[in-house]
């Protein structure tokens, strides 16, 4: 395939990907038309973004108040123990689901990163006490392989997965300027 050809293909698809990241609930027609592509090769780039898993899912941005939830982040700096398989496995197997289904919260993103901690879990939970022993099953499950763990409650989402808070306005409420 020619490096033009090539070149091309990954820009339909960064145009597609884009109005997917906007409003993935928009049909294949009104992406079609968004990107001036006909639906059929929509349809088709979309399929084979998903079969090679760049597109891995499809989500609602959710207001988690409006669910009763809170949402939090646990920043995690691991230990200088290195890393065994089974803690691996662990990751894998998506223990630290399994361990935290009797309370009630949801685990929305997990990643390994770079930085003063080593791994960010972001989740919703209905209150602090929840979420604190949700940190204590992490510690407890990863016992020995993490020297820091901070847990951080989520005041105000100016814009959640790429998309702005329609509520945006309630941030001078929040800050007390309304």
């Amino acid at each position: 395939m020619a490096k033009n050809s090539r070149e091309q293909i990954l820009r339909d698809q960064k145009k597609i990907v884009r109005e997917l990241s906007t409003n993935a609930n928009k049909s294949i027609n009104e992406i079609a038309k968004s990107c001036g592509f006909s639906r059929q090769k929509v349809w088709r780039i979309i399929k084979n973004l998903e079969n090679n898993n760049t597109i891995w899912g499809y989500t609602a941005v959710i207001d988690d108040e409006k669910q009763d939830m809170k949402s939090y982040m646990i920043l995690i700096k691991r230990s200088i123990q290195p890393i065994a398989g089974e803690i691996i496995d662990k990751i894998i197997d998506r223990e630290l689901t399994k361990k935290s289904d009797g309370l009630k919260i949801d685990i929305v993103n997990s990643w390994y990163s770079t930085g003063a901690f080593d791994w960010v879990i972001s989740f919703n939970a209905p209150e602090m006490k929840i979420a604190k022993r949700f940190v204590e099953v992490v510690a407890k499950l990863f016992e020995g392989y993490i020297s820091d763990i901070q847990l951080i409650e989520e005041l105000f989402p100016a814009q959640k997965c790429g998309i702005p808070n329609p509520e945006i306005d309630k941030l001078k409420e929040f800050f007390g300027l309304a």
